[in-house]
């Protein structure tokens, strides 16, 4: 008797490889390290790419293109903000330096987790920090290996 592979279902934890790209190129790709662990319906991944993987069978890998913002939502221009130099001090390294392009990691409100926000200009007293994801309001190519679920 044969047995079929698993098969992606909501709230199966998954063991896989993945990598997520926009048109400028690899924004995560795990397939050179180690792979990924998450549970389905957790906000580990988006809606969108969730819905990809439905149905998957366990070994299988596959590409799909997701359209523009549909992944990581629309860029919103309030995720643009300007943090005080001493804010930042005061949360982390005092001789931090920051340049363009930078991702800064910062702890939640509740301090259990963190968000990354990159650095988009500096002024003598201020950085411009831009805590929209890097794949918002892009097209997205997903590549998938899935390895293993449960």
């Amino acid at each position: 008797m044969t047995t079929s592979p698993a098969t992606v279902l909501p709230g199966s934890f998954l063991t896989l490889h993945y990598r997520m790209a926009g048109p400028a190129g690899n924004v995560i790709n795990t397939f050179e390290g180690k792979p990924a662990t998450l549970t389905l319906g957790n906000g580990e991944l988006s809606p969108a790419v969730e819905a990809q993987l439905m149905g998957l069978a366990e070994g299988s890998r596959t590409t799909f293109e997701l359209v523009k913002g549909a992944a990581f939502g629309d860029r919103n221009p309030d995720m643009l903000q300007w943090l005080d130099r001493k804010v930042l001090t005061d949360m982390g390294d005092a001789d931090a330096k920051y340049d363009v392009g930078d991702v800064v990691q910062f702890p939640t409100p509740d301090g259990k987790g963190q968000f990354a926000g990159s650095v988009q200009q500096l002024r003598d007293d201020s950085v411009l920090f831009d805590f929209n994801h890097p794949l918002a309001g892009q097209p997205v190519t997903f590549e998938v290996q899935v390895i293993g679920i449960l």
